[in-house]
């Protein structure tokens, strides 16, 4: 471990973004660019990064480790204790200081905020909720956060930062309890799961409390226990885990507590929580993998699991090699990608795409063809009378397209030009439907005539998904426009 002392800011930056490009819940934009001195504004490259909102707009982010100091030594981690590598450590106030000279000069319009884990996880959460709080309280901030949660922190501390970030994250790493032991022994399955329980909960609790009517006999009394539960977490920060806010110059850290908690119509984590797992460090297959993913959208009400293609940057003997040439496996990752969509969206179960005889996803075809291909008896099915969620099993069609279907068929019969302009793709389609009782074109149902007229169609976006940075950038969000994802 190399610690440098006396950094600058802009030092700290630097590496503490560069540290930060790992998480896949958002990507770096990679842009420095100078002024030319006679606009205004320019874009520095280091920290910034791009996502996109519930309603499609491309937003920026301040990605940023709070310090990349760790006690862990997890295998697969750039910033495990026992690398050499240059290390930094923000205070509150500097982060503070970023996020708002950034969002001045119009760089930014958010803050995505994780951390390695220094001392220990109460010490590591307890200065991410300071720098919260004084963002919010202090600085007057807005905008978007997005703060990780530290497993093995206290309770008191995960839900105090709940009430000051728009969205909350705690990385599952690895698909398994096996893989955990492997490659990360410092960290566990529950100490991972037990903060995603408490910010479950507390979105729950904190939705009940905001659907009570105002003049009932039940707000007063929540109102008072909520009073009561603000200066306990007031009590935590500034005496049991020792925090700075109360040695802050001009307002105390009294002061900024005072509203912790339910202000009015506040709500915990309104944009719900996330997880990230790395995939191809460990053995499991897809099946496993979308197995997971499913139960802990139904078991924590996840808004997206994130999966991030295993690079090995610490080229660790024990993990698995990446031959020159080969890369990173980003077609597995894309597959899970459409599988999660359609599993979210689409009214899919992990069963019905994989099982235990069939493993892994189809290299050649995407996950909604390889299932229609499986399931020919269920077509073709008749655009002008399918209900919606057939229509959203036919490759090709969306959810926007499928929802134009029904709403555009009460007026007047479809064929397929009209289809084609609600945006179906009929490259795909065409294998799986009719229109007025006949098909595009003479199609065989078989399912070598079909896989071989839709591997041509596949054959492209293969390419470019391994060759060439043209696959979609991840959405931090639920995108508006997920109907053309998982066509």
């Amino acid at each position: 471990m190399i610690i440098q002392e006396n950094l600058t800011i802009q030092q700290k930056l630097e590496i503490l973004s560069d540290a930060a490009k790992y998480d896949a819940a958002c990507t770096s934009s990679g842009v420095d660019k100078k002024n030319n001195g006679k606009g205004m504004g320019n874009a520095k490259a280091c920290g910034i990064c791009h996502s996109f909102s519930a309603d499609g707009r491309c937003i920026s982010l301040l990605k940023i480790l709070f310090t990349n100091e760790c006690i862990y030594d997890c295998r697969y981690c750039i910033n495990r204790s026992s690398n050499d590598v240059v290390r930094a450590t923000f205070t509150p106030e500097e982060v503070c200081t970023l996020t708002m000279e950034f969002y001045r000069r119009n760089y930014i319009e958010g803050l995505f905020l994780s951390s390695g884990i220094i001392r220990s996880p109460d010490n590591t959460m307890r200065l991410l909720c300071e720098t919260v709080i004084l963002l919010r309280e202090k600085y007057h901030f807005g905008g978007y956060i997005h703060l990780k949660g530290i497993p093995g922190a206290s309770q008191d501390l995960i839900n105090l930062a709940g009430w000051y970030t728009d969205r909350m994250s705690v990385n599952l790493e690895l698909p398994t309890a096996d893989g955990l032991r492997q490659l990360a022994p410092h960290k566990s399955r529950k100490n991972i799961l037990t903060p995603m329980r408490q910010i479950q909960n507390g979105i729950k609790n904190n939705r009940n409390y905001l659907e009570i009517e105002d003049n009932s006999e039940d707000i007063r009394e929540i109102n008072a226990g909520m009073g009561a539960l603000k200066d306990r977490r007031a009590e935590i920060v500034l005496k049991e885990h020792g925090g700075l806010l109360s040695n802050t110059d001009d307002v105390t850290g009294r002061q900024l507590l005072q509203t912790a908690g339910v202000r009015g119509q506040q709500k915990f984590v309104p944009a719900g929580q996330s997880t990230q797992m790395i995939i191809g460090a460990t053995k499991e297959s897809d099946y496993h993998i979308v197995t997971v993913a499913e139960a802990l959208y139904n078991k924590f009400d996840l808004k997206r699991v994130f999966y991030s293609a295993f690079i090995n940057v610490n080229h660790d003997n024990n993990l698995p090699q990446q031959p020159d040439g080969k890369g990173v496996p980003l077609l597995r990752e894309h597959r899970l990608y459409q599988a999660d969509w359609l599993m979210r969206f689409y009214g899919f179960k992990a069963e019905e795409l994989l099982s235990e005889d069939k493993p892994n996803f189809n290299v050649l075809l995407d996950p909604k063809c390889d299932w229609a291909i499986r399931h020919l008896e269920q077509f073709p099915v008749e655009i002008n009378r399918a209900d919606y969620y057939t229509l959203l099993r036919v490759p090709g069609i969306g959810v926007n397209s499928a929802r134009r279907i029904v709403k555009a068929r009460r007026a007047s019969s479809l064929d397929f030009p009209d289809i084609k302009k609600m945006g179906v793709v009929l490259k795909r389609a065409l294998y799986f439907i009719t229109c007025n009782g006949r098909m595009m074109y003479r199609t065989r149902m078989d399912e070598d005539y079909i896989t071989n007229g839709l591997v041509g169609v596949e054959r492209l976006n293969n390419f470019e998904i391994e060759h060439h940075q043209s696959y979609r950038q991840l959405s931090l969000f639920d995108d508006v426009n997920f109907g053309q994802t998982a066509q």
